[in-house]
C-alpha cells in the first residue's frame, strides 16, 4: 500500500512518497503575455545553486549574469564584497530548506535587465528508476533574448521585427540572428541541454 503523510501548514497541498524525492516546480516569467513558463523535475536534495543552474536551462538563459534567489525577506545568490551580508551563499541551503519555510519564492536574474521570475513548489515525488533528473515536463513560449532591456526592451524588440517597416527592424533582426519565434519552446532540446549539466555545488 502506498504510504502518503502530511507536510507542514506551509506545505499542506503537498503529498510525500516513500524512496528517494523530487520536487515538481512550475516557474513562470513575471510579466510576460502570454506567460512564459516551465515545468519540471528537480532532485530534493539540491541547493538553490543547482536550482539556478536548471532554471537557466529549462528558462533558455544563457547564465551571461548574476542571479538571486528571495526567499521571504532573505537573499541566496553568490556573495560578493559589495553585496556586504547581505547575500546568503546559494551553495549552502537546499531547496528542501527553502521548501519548510514556504512553497513560492522569487528568482531574480541579470540585475540590469531585472528578470523576474515566480518558482512553486507543486508536489514532491518518488524518483522513478527509468527518469534521468532534473527533467522538464513542458512549458510555453519562448524566453526573451538575453540583453534586451527587460519586459519593457523584449516588448520594443517584438514591435521591431514583427514590423517590415519599422525603423529598427532590420537592426533588431541581424542583432537576434536573422528571426525569433516567441511562440516556441523546445521541450526535447531543453532535456538534452539538462542530460549534459554540470556543476561543482
Amino acid at each position: 500500500m502506498r504510504l502518503i503523510a502530511k507536510v507542514k501548514t506551509t506545505m499542506a497541498n503537498i503529498i510525500i512518497l516513500p524512496g528517494r524525492q523530487v520536487y515538481q516546480c512550475k516557474v513562470i516569467l513575471a510579466g510576460s503575455r502570454p506567460r512564459v513558463w516551465r515545468k519540471f523535475h528537480v532532485p530534493k536534495d539540491y541547493t538553490l545553486h543547482k536550482l539556478h543552474k536548471v532554471l537557466q536551462i529549462v528558462m533558455g538563459w544563457e547564465e551571461y549574469h548574476l542571479y538571486e534567489f528571495q526567499v521571504d525577506r532573505t537573499s541566496y545568490g553568490e556573495p560578493h564584497p559589495d553585496y556586504g551580508n547581505k547575500m546568503k551563499d546559494s551553495r549552502s541551503i537546499k531547496i528542501s530548506q527553502v521548501a519548510n519555510r514556504t512553497t513560492k519564492f522569487k528568482y531574480i536574474y541579470d540585475f540590469g535587465d531585472g528578470w523576474q521570475h515566480e518558482v512553486l513548489i507543486q508536489k514532491i515525488l518518488t524518483m522513478q528508476h527509468d527518469v534521468r533528473y532534473p527533467v522538464c515536463l513542458g512549458g510555453a513560449n519562448a524566453c526573451p533574448p538575453e540583453d534586451c532591456g527587460g519586459m519593457g526592451g523584449y516588448g520594443s524588440f517584438l514591435r521591431a521585427i514583427r514590423n517590415p517597416a519599422h525603423k529598427e527592424h532590420e537592426r533588431m533582426l541581424d542583432w537576434i540572428g536573422g528571426e525569433f519565434d516567441p511562440t516556441t519552446f523546445d521541450l526535447e532540446r531543453v532535456n538534452a541541454r539538462l542530460k549534459r549539466m554540470k556543476f561543482r555545488a
